[in-house]
């Protein structure tokens, strides 16, 4: 019996580790050609590590178009949207989970089927508002159109149900109100809940390519990702540099999961699907 479980181990740990190989091996290649000269790159047969490795391709990004403002504008687009998600997805969830009002139900299983309609559907009328307001070209723009989503409001009201109620009775007996009782019981208590949205919502405005192309035209409030598809279009693409951006593009990523990871897996475990 202990044999067998060891197998079963051993297989499935090696079966893990192969995946993550599998996963890897594109980024690891794509940081390798960072590191290469353009012939190099090409050169028969191919080399996976660089036989003279360069800087050049990183100081050639941002000289050849103007990256750190690419940088500068994705940072504050993702980390708007980010704060504008978490303090609706708090607010909202804790009407739905801990308040009673007419309607409630109604008003929550209809912010639930917002979720099934495509966000390619919406873009239109989403943009004829933005463009209404005058906030093309704008921070506003390429923000305020997802600064509240229905997935992390669902998601942070999943992780409140799960807190006890007494709790919340003992803080009404202490005479707190409903402000004191979410600031200073729900919110310490769901850091877990807050990281994951938090990590979610900076990894996909970071990464938003689609909505910035519609309401950018101008280079100065380009976000990284058009940045770098615009660079990619512009006469003979130079894949040493245009990788160097990726890596960078990529960077920050990895630093908000590396930080926020434990209690990433804490909510995971502590959140479910309660009702």
């Amino acid at each position: 019996m202990n044999k067998s479980k060891t197998l079963m181990a051993l297989l499935k740990h090696t079966i893990l580790i192969l995946g993550a190989v599998v996963m890897l091996f594109p980024f690891f290649w794509a940081f390798s050609t960072s590191f290469k000269s353009l012939r190099e790159i090409f050169r028969n047969p191919f080399s996976l590590f660089p036989a003279h490795p360069t800087w050049s391709n990183y100081v050639a990004i941002f000289s050849k178009i103007p990256f750190a403002r690419y940088i500068l504008n994705s940072f504050v687009v993702a980390s708007a949207t980010t704060l504008f998600q978490i303090i609706t997805a708090v607010l909202g969830a804790y009407a739905f989970s801990r308040m009673d009002f007419k309607g409630k139900n109604f008003a929550f299983y209809s912010l639930l089927a917002t979720m099934m309609i495509p966000s390619q559907l919406l873009m239109i009328p989403q943009y004829l508002v933005v463009a209404k307001f005058g906030w093309i070209n704008t921070y506003e723009g390429l923000v305020l159109p997802y600064a509240a989503t229905a997935i992390s409001t669902f998601f942070m009201r999943q992780f409140f149900l799960t807190i006890p109620r007494e709790l919340e009775d003992a803080a009404i007996i202490d005479g707190c109100n409903q402000f004191q009782i979410l600031t200073k019981i729900f919110l310490p208590l769901s850091k877990p809940a807050i990281s994951t949205i938090a990590v979610f919502s900076f990894m996909w405005s970071w990464n938003g390519y689609f909505w910035p192309l519609l309401v950018v035209n101008v280079p100065d409030m380009r976000t990284i990702q058009l940045g770098l598809a615009m660079f990619r279009t512009q006469g003979g693409i130079q894949w040493g540099q245009f990788m160097a951006g990726t890596i960078i593009a990529t960077l920050p990523i990895l630093v908000v999961y590396f930080f926020a990871q434990k209690h990433f897996i804490k909510s995971i475990t502590l959140t479910g699907l309660k009702g």
